[in-house]
């Protein structure tokens, strides 16, 4: 795979994710692909489309806003990593702008493996109580 391709790959994987079309998202995932968050427990792996879009819904599906500002996008091989800011707006009006690093690798148009890279004290400091509750109640 090019490097154009696998860049061009998570680029419309982005598009669909922060339009939030879930079907979409899930369809840039396979049976096996991977996908967790750095600084949550090592055990907190999404595996598969089925797991990968409940545990994004679990974070995102209530946000009243949820779109990002690129910022860089480098690729290698089949790896691609971008930095970009998250915009989340909740109903009841707290905002955060929260720094991401995400790396994906890309194998035949299928993301087989995403981990995101953010610091949990800006969430925690900028999330509503009610939304952290229902974060830790968990998706599965």
């Amino acid at each position: 795979m090019s490097e154009s391709t696998a860049k061009a790959t998570i680029a419309s994987f982005f598009d669909a994710l922060y339009e939030r079309d879930f079907e979409k998202v899930a369809s840039f995932f396979g049976p096996e692909s991977t996908y967790t968050d750095v600084g949550t427990p090592a055990e907190d792996l999404a595996v598969g489309p089925e797991q990968v879009i409940a545990r994004l819904q679990l974070g995102i599906a209530q946000l009243e806003h949820y779109g990002h500002t690129p910022v860089l996008m480098i690729a290698e091989g089949n790896v691609v990593v971008t930095e970009h800011i998250e915009n989340w707006t909740w109903s009841t009006g707290e905002t955060i702008s929260f720094p991401f690093t995400s790396v994906h690798e890309v194998d035949n148009g299928v993301i087989v493996r995403w981990t995101d890279y953010w610091d949990l004290a800006t969430l925690l400091n900028a999330a509503p109580g009610w939304w952290i509750e229902s974060i830790a109640a968990g998706y599965l």
